[in-house]
């Protein structure tokens, strides 16, 4: 699917040494794109190796089943209003089991009516930490209790990997070429 970005465009014939070794491992690794960030990360290629390791953790490693992951992340990209970000991971979500019903709450940015509570918690974790900064005592004991102390971790990560894309999708204006109408409308602009 063909993308597209406010960053000119950068051919692997222009790239240097870093930027085409930074390329072959995104392309062998488990995503097989230059898909969403990387776009615009292929640019820095030291801040293209990181990322996409840490992505590749948060996305296909954690000790979170994947619905729950892809709840934080369109959780997160509605939170940013992250076009792309919603458009990648929306189908991927849905997928991994997640039900129409919450992914269109979600993207209207209203409180989704959860079947399980496992969702709903993944939900109040990533609403608190984005409206507050902060994860009260109560709501961290009961994370913590159902995931562990570890997945707890994980999921804040996959939350702040995951912000750091929808930043850096909106900065870049990276799109993806599609027919669909977008799923967030447009800010005004500045």
């Amino acid at each position: 699917m063909a993308i597209q970005s406010r960053l000119g465009t950068l051919t692997e014939a222009q790239m240097d040494d870093a930027q085409r070794a930074v390329l072959k491992e995104i392309l062998n690794g488990p995503r097989g794109n230059l898909d969403g960030p990387f776009l615009a990360w292929i640019h820095s290629p030291q801040l293209a190796s990181h990322a996409q390791r840490l992505g590749a953790f948060c996305r296909y490693s954690t000790r979170l089943e994947l619905r729950l992951t892809e709840l934080a992340i369109l959780a997160t990209a509605a939170w940013w209003q992250s076009q792309a970000e919603w458009q990648i991971h929306e189908p991927i979500a849905r997928n991994a089991g997640l039900c129409d019903s919450v992914i269109e709450a979600l993207r209207q940015q209203a409180k989704p009516d959860f079947a399980r509570e496992d969702e709903s918690l993944v939900y109040r974790v990533g609403k608190q930490l984005y409206e507050h900064r902060r994860v009260d005592e109560v709501l961290y004991a009961e994370a913590v209790a159902a995931f562990g102390e570890p997945a707890m971790v994980e999921l804040i990560g996959v939350f702040g990997y995951y912000a750091l894309v929808a930043m850096t999708l909106n900065v870049f204006a990276v799109r993806r070429e599609t027919d669909q109408p977008l799923p967030f409308s447009e800010p005004c602009t500045f």
